[in-house]
């Protein structure tokens, strides 16, 4: 049918008009739902510095493991997560998810114990741990390899701080019943939730279903994304395939590595900044810039990829050394309040950790062929994600504050991994390369027949990787 009306020459004007109506379509949803979901992981700082902690009678570690539990909820729910992406659209499994995680929010408000705080946080972890990688599955739908490294960034540039920020100090001068942290959740719940009914309404599961879309743009949609190679049916095969591929490995340690600042920060961030010496509603705003700089520097380490060829695990190194120096400057800055400006200007720079995300990402989004092997290292990205940030509150110790000294020493080394492994990866993806061109005969480019086929990079000779 696409041959007979002709469809098949649409022109680059044509491709470029759909790409932007895509954008408009796509890229508000992913958006929302990632600074939503982060906003709900990170206002548990927040509410401590407005009183959780005393009034759920938390001691020792168990606000740190508050900060865990989540993730373990993550781990349980990541693989299980990963086959109902299989079988459900993926829009509306990603939408009732949020659905999910925005009610525990709202049923935060009404803990009162240690318990009551990890049970939810647990079950909140849950309802997560499918979004980022249905996220990434869905910019794989709708955009081509070229265009997912800046896609992933700016889905992944939340701004949740500057959120948060806004609202926490809007409710510190509220003079209600309701405790301050306790109406956090309940506003922040409540929104959460509004936008996950909207997005499960509106959101298309796939460019087929876009009734944005006439049929013609639907058929330029799918054949500008031919060379994705992402398949349709659930094979075993891949599943191995993933986890004997030393690339799966190496992105997977380095997703550990790079997360760990994340999941520190996340969850001490408020008691950082007012060990600095600022007031608590001073505190909420000077975490405002923190999301800001994490746009920034994520955005930023994907625009060489754009103009020059395999620059994108330069630009994640480079993104690593940043924190890893902040790492080393915050512990030598002394704490005794003439210091405030240079420990605050370190802090904010902690959060160059978030630029290397994007294009670490779309490493195994470009470099991973067949639908099920795809998926699986997909889920193993965010695997690593999830046992970052189950290990990273865990080296903020209590007894430490307000210095932190081993949070900031494991800042330090896993940073240092990250660079590593980053160097690694680069490496060993080019010696693969060369190895196929000196094996390849004939045309360098994948045939019609390949793109078509559910087959893996393994079983494509011509399928080369990126860098």
């Amino acid at each position: 049918m696409a041959f007979e009306q002709g469809w098949n020459n649409y022109s680059d004007a044509e491709a470029r008009k759909l790409l932007r109506k895509i954008d408009w379509r796509i890229i508000p949803f992913l958006w929302g739902y990632t600074a939503l979901s982060a906003v709900d992981k990170i206002i548990i700082s927040n509410a401590a510095l407005y009183g959780m902690k005393n009034d759920t009678h938390l001691v020792g570690q168990e606000y740190s493991w508050v900060g865990s539990i989540f993730y373990f909820g993550y781990l349980i729910s990541e693989f299980p997560s990963a086959w109902l992406l299989q079988k459900l659209p993926v829009a509306k499994f990603l939408a009732c998810t949020g659905i999910g995680w925005s009610s525990i929010t709202l049923l935060l408000a009404t803990t009162n114990n240690a318990g009551g705080l990890m049970t939810l946080r647990f079950i909140m972890g849950m309802c997560e741990a499918p979004g980022l990688a249905a996220c990434a599955l869905i910019t794989v739908m709708w955009y081509s390899k070229k265009e997912q490294p800046l896609r992933v960034a700016l889905w992944s540039c939340t701004l949740a701080s500057v959120y948060v920020g806004l609202i926490s100090y809007a409710i510190g001068h509220a003079k209600t019943s309701i405790a301050s942290w306790r109406l956090l959740f309940l506003v922040l719940g409540t929104v959460s939730l509004v936008f996950s009914i909207a997005m499960f309404v509106f959101m298309p599961d796939s460019p087929l279903k876009g009734k944005f879309l006439s049929d013609k743009e639907k058929y330029i949609a799918v054949h500008r994304i031919r060379d994705n190679d992402t398949g349709v049916e659930f094979k075993w095969y891949q599943v191995r395939e993933a986890f004997l591929d030393w690339k799966t490995w190496t992105i997977f340690l380095f997703f550990i590595c790079m997360n760990v600042p994340n999941g520190g920060l996340n969850t001490f961030s408020a008691q950082i900044v007012s060990s600095f010496g600022f007031s608590t509603l001073n505190t909420t705003l000077l975490g405002m810039p923190t999301g800001v700089i994490q746009a920034l520097s994520s955005i930023g380490a994907t625009i060489p990829s754009r103009y020059f060829k395999n620059t994108r695990c330069l630009c994640a190194a480079i993104c690593c050394l940043i924190p890893l120096a902040c790492s080393i400057i915050i512990r030598k800055v002394p704490k005794d309040g003439s210091n405030k400006g240079g420990l605050l200007a370190a802090y904010y720079c902690f959060y160059f950790f978030w630029g290397p995300y994007a294009v670490a990402l779309s490493l195994p989004m470009a470099n991973t062929s067949g639908h099920t092997k795809k998926v699986t290292v997909n889920a193993m990205v965010f695997l690593a994600y999830c046992l970052a940030n189950i290990i990273a509150p865990q080296t903020f110790q209590s007894s430490q504050a307000p210095t932190y000294e081993s949070g900031y020493n494991s800042i330090l080394g896993f940073e240092i991994g990250a660079v590593s492994l980053m160097a690694a990866y680069a490496l060993g993806v080019q010696i693969e390369n060369r190895l196929r061109d000196r094996k390849q005969t004939g045309t360098e480019e994948i045939t019609l027949g390949e793109s078509l086929e559910d087959l893996t990079d393994w079983e494509k000779p011509r399928y080369r990787y990126v860098c």
